[in-house]
């Protein structure tokens, strides 16, 4: 399909994003979600054809990463980038906020210029989001008080709950796949817990995934050994959502009866909620030596499920014995990057390079999300990009 006729397609669908911060994929419409990735499609198709989506001429994009990061954040600066804003990354050690400045101080002090501020916050659970929010809040009365010219949006670049970029990567990754978004329903994914030699990854990707792809008529696995909960309300959630969209929901305790005739597997690591709860109140009490037992602790109970790795076993066990394997990244490989991990060498061999076509739908994916908070009619402005064919690059 051309430009022209994907920015007609674009027209016909009635989101409400304009103006709105994108902080949870369960917050938004089926007609955002989808618009979402119209708009994140046609800058990924203008970029191949050498057409500049520059529709800032000047403006800061703040990049907030309050953990570490590696895809996000080159990500958010690439899709900043793309739309012409300049990136500046907020280092807390480095600013006035190690000596106490309060969010709301800080949030207005960085945004006099800024149009959009992106966070990752996954460190605290209850906290992330809660923080976006707040800083959210602050953004409003600065502009209602005439502190700023404008009220920047924010991305939510990963949380306690969700790290909807990376879902919605995902998702536009598996329309291509699969060849549309309808072509999704009745298929089978399997978002499962795998073994890791660490502890206290965010409950945010699998969180993620099952409260995104729920919404699509998808039928969802949701596999771990007991004890590795999520937190329940996100759970019940996507089950609901399951129900609604004509798909399913179960969950299950056994990596191989999951996998079986799976259309899609998702093996990825996480810490189970209560363990994340405790882990919490120890950060916040600065806690060093409670945390190193906790560190302990879990280490030993992860090594009870080391079978849980996605190998040729279980990879037989799919659909064709080949069902499309994701993963956020970076992945555990066992034999390379640790000795034991997620998934076996030679099957993430196999399927590397797709993870990383899935990895490179994010920078759009952002873009889009910029772009449909600052425009109230993005099919029109996108229209007017691709009429004057201004090019990236000069040739």
């Amino acid at each position: 399909m051309n430009l022209e006729k994907k920015i007609e397609q674009l027209k016909q669908i009635k989101s409400d994003l304009f103006q709105k911060d994108f902080l949870l994929t369960w917050e938004k419409s089926d007609a955002d979600l989808k618009a979402i990735l119209e708009i994140a499609d046609i800058l990924k198709e203008m970029r191949g054809q050498n057409i500049s989506p520059r529709v800032f001429d000047t403006g800061l994009a703040i990049s907030n990463f309050r953990d570490n990061s590696t895809r996000t954040r080159f990500s958010f600066a690439s899709a900043s980038n793309l739309l012409g804003l300049a990136v500046q990354d907020l280092d807390e050690q480095k600013s006035q906020i190690a000596h106490g400045e309060t969010v709301r101080e800080t949030a207005n002090m960085i945004s006099f210029l800024s149009d959009f501020i992106g966070i990752r916050d996954d460190m605290y659970l209850g906290e992330g989001n809660k923080y976006m929010r707040e800083v959210g809040e602050a953004l409003d009365e600065g502009a209602a008080k005439g502190v700023l010219p404008h009220r920047p949006g924010i991305v939510n670049l990963q949380c306690d709950m969700d790290h909807p970029t990376q879902s919605m990567a995902d998702l536009l990754h598996l329309q291509k796949e699969f060849g549309s978004l309808e072509n999704l329903k009745g298929k089978k994914i399997v978002m499962s817990w795998a073994y890791s030699p660490s502890y206290g990854k965010p409950l945010s990707v699998p969180q993620g995934i099952i409260g995104l792809m729920s919404r699509f008529g998808m039928d969802i696995e949701l596999a771990h050994p007991e004890g590795y909960e999520l937190i329940p309300e996100i759970v019940e959630m996507a089950g609901k959502n399951a129900k609604a969209s004509g798909g399913s929901f179960n969950v299950s305790h056994n990596m191989s009866e999951a996998m079986k005739d799976a259309d899609i597997v998702y093996p990825k690591s996480w810490a189970p909620y209560h363990i994340m709860e405790e882990r919490t109140k120890l950060l916040k009490n600065k806690d060093t030596n409670g945390l190193k037992d906790l560190e302990q602790t879990c280490l030993a109970n992860n090594a009870k499920h080391k079978d849980w790795e996605y190998d040729e076993a279980k990879m037989k066990l799919t659909k064709n014995q080949d069902a499309l394997y994701m993963h956020c990244l970076p992945a555990d490989i066992s034999g390379v990057s640790c000795k034991e991990g997620e998934v076996n060498a030679d099957v993430f061999e196999k399927y590397r390079i797709k993870t990383y076509h899935e990895a490179g739908f994010k920078p759009y994916i952002i873009a889009a999300m910029m772009f449909s908070n600052k425009f109230d009619n993005p099919a029109a402005v996108l229209k007017q990009i691709l009429d004057s064919n201004r090019k990236r690059v000069l040739l």
